[in-house]
């Protein structure tokens, strides 16, 4: 890790700790609500815009993909929440027709009653096309934003390995040196590993991310 780059490590750990009450809060209090419940969304809406926002100031790409995944999933069951409203509304719109119509003409033609159940036929049809592709849209955004996680984290962890290269080479470098210099700035750089690495698991038990995530950033960090 360059120096540059610590004071971000900082407060990207400052962060993790902070959100711990929104995530306590959450799998207490959110997660027993209805996937689609209004206070639900609002709620993932803003963690997500809180999440997205601190990963893009502090340079954290996989924090701010999980905000910007959270919102777009708060958004398509948000509109899925309102086309099966729409739906329902459809169907007694429909239904109240159909009634009407019976009570109406109770010795009409069977023509009329027919063309009035196609009609609600149809409306249901199309209500649950529209959920349908709402859902297939959702999970899609969903595999999207995963694929952007998994390429950020493939991406960082290629970063780790040129790092590492460096780190080697300019170990050799510093053989030539004086013993005491050298012992003295290993001992430096390990202190500082140590310190960077006990930093990087203490953020990732905060992490909320998938098995296949955190063994791919356990196994990037294990090589440092």
């Amino acid at each position: 890790m360059a120096v540059t780059d610590l004071p971000f490590a900082l407060l990207r750990i400052q962060y993790r700790i902070a959100r711990t009450p929104l995530q306590l809060f959450e799998s207490g209090v959110i997660s027993r609500m209805d996937t689609e419940a209004p206070r639900r969304l609002l709620f993932e809406r803003a963690f997500g815009s809180l999440d997205a926002t601190v990963g893009s100031l502090l340079h954290d790409a996989d924090l701010e993909q999980t905000g910007v995944a959270r919102i777009e999933r708060a958004v398509e069951l948000a509109e899925a929440s309102r086309l099966d409203e729409e739906a329902e509304q459809k169907r007694r719109a429909a239904a109240d027709e159909l009634r009407q119509k019976r009570d109406k003409a109770t010795a009409a033609p069977q023509q009329a009653r027919k063309e009035a159940e196609e009609r609600e036929k149809q409306a249901r049809a199309q209500a649950e096309q529209k959920k349908r592709a709402a859902a297939e849209n959702a999970a899609k955004r969903t595999s999207q934003a995963k694929e952007r996680i998994d390429e950020a984290a493939d991406q960082k962890a290629q970063s780790v390995e040129k790092s590492k290269q460096s780190a080697v080479n300019r170990s050799r470098a510093a053989e030539k040196a004086e013993v005491k210099v050298a012992e003295a700035q290993l001992e430096d750089a390990s202190d500082k590993r140590s310190a960077a690495a006990g930093a990087r698991a203490h953020a990732d038990k905060l992490e909320n991310f998938s098995e296949t995530e955190k063994v791919k950033r356990q196994a990037a960090k294990g090589d440092l």
